[in-house]
């Protein structure tokens, strides 16, 4: 589960850079690298939000008991 967490963090942050790179450059690093409307794409686009949703669990879990007990947990 925790693997399952770190991954679809990382596609999230994936997907916000790409998104402010849209956002500040005009510039779709994923369709750059991938095309615009190519299976790959679409797949790298469906997986950043499929672990949107799953991160909604932690989220809301970490909103219920405090950022601090939240982040206890938390090794750097």
């Amino acid at each position: 589960m925790h693997t399952l967490n770190i991954v679809t963090l990382a596609l999230i942050v994936i997907g916000g850079l790409n998104w402010g790179l849209v956002g500040l450059f005009d510039f779709n690093l994923v369709a750059a690298i991938f095309g615009i409307e190519s299976v790959m794409s679409r797949l790298i686009y469906t997986l950043v939000g499929l672990s949107a949703v799953w991160q909604i669990a932690p989220f809301m879990r970490s909103t219920k008991i405090g950022e601090v007990p939240a982040e206890r947990h938390h090794r750097v």
